[in-house]
Parts: structure tokens; sequence; C-alpha cells
């Protein structure tokens, strides 16, 4: 019987010791081996559809992680094209509350648009900042460059007590936490890191009622029948998410199918437990050197102030792990290892 460990190997054989997650994942050896196959269906003019059909593979496991119908899932190519489309949808002048320095894919779309009523406040503040007039509010599940988590439950009920939807991107948490989308207006997510996909693909997750949302983006794969949507407008949009669809890139949807599937085998929970062990291991030996980690209880995301100027040492060193405003982030995965927290703290004690 496989396990968690034997799974984990033989997908994973990383050449360093790589804590960088939250930049972007590593390829499982199924990932890799289909990226191939489909760049080989290319090369040798064999028909494509095979990789259209990964593009509803993955779609559906997706929703499957998500907790939510395929037909809630829209498939993209970035968070930040999907913001816009949720920032173009409002009214002029509409409140959109959001984080203190959260991720730009979530936020900018909104300050573009100019006539929007853009307001911004601590994390730790969003949920009792929501107020009458708040028509959205937009954040992160986890803040990228420290990892705090947001109070979700907290924001969904101060949401719905004054009237106002809901946006989360789980770019930094899908994968390792539970994604729980059916619970929010819409949420948004990229591919390529706790998810373990190729770069080039993200999700949007909109109500069943498509949440008054305009398909500005629309091209023939938004139409309910998109082989015959090629020439001229398009004379039915799907009747489902898919009317939010971009063209996919379909190498990258071909690996994120086999991506996801791993991660349903491997199961979330399994996941999560795995990470915050490592997540935990790295605060206590922080402490133990005399590092205090910015607070981010219950992240598999570890920033510590002052220690950026590390990282091209630690990079050399083999040791992946980002330089974010100064503060040095590790992330935890599933293919990490106690022995990799525990050689990046033999290094920074050095």
């Amino acid at each position: 019987m496989e396990t968690f460990e034997s799974l984990v190997r033989s997908e994973f054989a990383p050449k360093n010791t790589y804590l960088n997650t939250a930049s972007n994942g590593l390829l499982p050896a199924r990932t890799v081996a289909a990226l191939h196959e489909a760049a080989l269906l290319r090369a040798e003019g064999r028909p494509l559809g095979p990789l259209h059909a990964d593009v509803e593979g993955a779609r559906a496991a997706f929703a499957r992680l998500a907790g939510v119908p395929a037909s809630r899932v829209a498939a993209g190519a970035s968070v930040a094209a999907h913001t816009g489309v949720i920032a173009a949808s409002l009214p002029a002048g509409a409140e959109v509350l959001t984080a203190e320095d959260d991720f730009t894919s979530v936020l900018n779309p909104f300050h573009v648009r100019g006539d929007l009523k853009v307001r911004t406040v601590p994390l730790e503040r969003i949920a009792e900042s929501v107020r009458p007039g708040t028509v959205l509010v937009a954040v992160s599940a986890a803040q990228s460059a420290d990892g705090r988590v947001a109070d979700l439950p907290a924001l969904r009920e101060a949401a719905r007590r004054h009237g106002a939807r809901t946006y989360v991107d789980f770019s930094q948490t899908a994968g390792w936490l539970p994604v729980e989308a059916g619970a929010h207006d819409f949420a948004a997510t990229v591919s390529y890191k706790w998810l373990l996909g190729p770069h080039g693909a993200a999700f949007l997750v909109v109500p069943e009622d498509l949440g008054g949302l305009t398909p500005l983006l629309a091209g023939w794969v938004a139409g309910e029948e998109p082989w015959q949507s090629c020439y001229g407008p398009v004379t039915e949009l799907a009747r489902s998410a898919r009317r939010f669809d971009l063209s996919p890139a379909l190498f990258t949807f071909a690996g994120l199918r086999r991506s996801l599937e791993l991660i349903e085998e491997l199961g979330v929970d399994t996941v999560r437990a795995h990470d915050l062990a490592l997540a935990d291991r790295f605060r206590a030996g922080l402490a133990a050197l005399g590092h205090e980690p910015l607070p981010a209880p219950g992240s598999a995301i570890v920033s510590v102030p002052g220690l950026g100027h590390r990282q091209p040492g630690l990079s050399d060193a083999g040791i992946e792990v980002s330089d974010r405003a100064g503060n040095l982030r590790a992330s935890f995965h599933l293919y990490n290892t106690p022995a990799d927290v525990d050689r990046l703290l033999d290094v920074l004690s050095g």
C-alpha cells in the first residue's frame, strides 16, 4: 500500500533544498510526463482533442478541491484577469474594501478603474471594517509577503450583515488549506504554487447566478458551443461559468490536471498537517537562534524580519527561499522534510 511518503518520493526529486513554494511549486513527475506527451502531440501533428479534454479534467478536479460544481468554475490565465472582470462589473462609486499590502493582482484592477472607492485597512481589521455601503470585500486567503491567514468566517459574517459580496484569492492556500470556494461570492487562484501546476493557468469561481459579471474577455471558448463560435460574434454564451473562460494554454492544463489529481490522492488535510508541522518546526528553531518570525499562526509560510539579505547566500548553498521586503520567506509543502528545515536552520546559525 502506497503511503504519503512513498507517493511523494515517487513524484519529486529536487536537486536542492527547495523551500519556496510561495513563489512556485515543484512539478510532480506525472506532470512532467504529461507536458512531454502534450509537446509530442503538437510535434507529431496528432489531433489535440486529448488536450482540450485535459482542460475539462482540470476544471473538474479543481471544482472537487474547491467544493463547488464544475459549472461554477472558469478556466483562465491569471488572477489579475479574473479580478479585472470583477472590477469592471462594479458600479461607479462602489466601495471596495481591501487589505493593506495585499498582493497586487487582487488589488490593482480596482484601483485602475479610477471611479471606485477603494478603502484599505490592516488585514486583522478587515472583518470589523465592513460597513453599510461596502459593495465588495477583496482579500487573499493568506498573505504572500508574510503568510498571515485571513479570518474568512468572520469576514463572511460581516459581509452578510452589511449586504457586501466577498472575493477571495486562494493562490497562497489552495493545495494545503481547504478552499471552501462556495462560501464566497467569488474566488480565484493561480495553479503554479501549492497546486503544483505549470505557469499559465488560473481558476475563477462564480455564483450559480454568475454574480452579475460581464464576460468582457470572452472569445470563442466562452460560447455554449465553442466550435460553432469561431467566427463573428458569439451568438450564445455558455450558460455556466465557462462564459468567463480564456483560450486555454493547452500544455499547461495537460500538466495541471495530473498535479491536481495528485493533491486529491494525498488529501488536502494530510498535506496541511505535513506542511504546518514543518512550518512550526522552523518557527521553533528560529526561536532557539534568537529570531522572531512575523506572526502568522496556522500558516505554511514563515517570514523572518531582517534576514532577507541572506537569500543570495542561501541560494548559493543550495537552499531556495525568498527575500520579501527585507524578510526571509520560507514556505513548506508536501515534498519538504524535517531535514530540509534543519538544514536551513543550520546555515542560518552560521
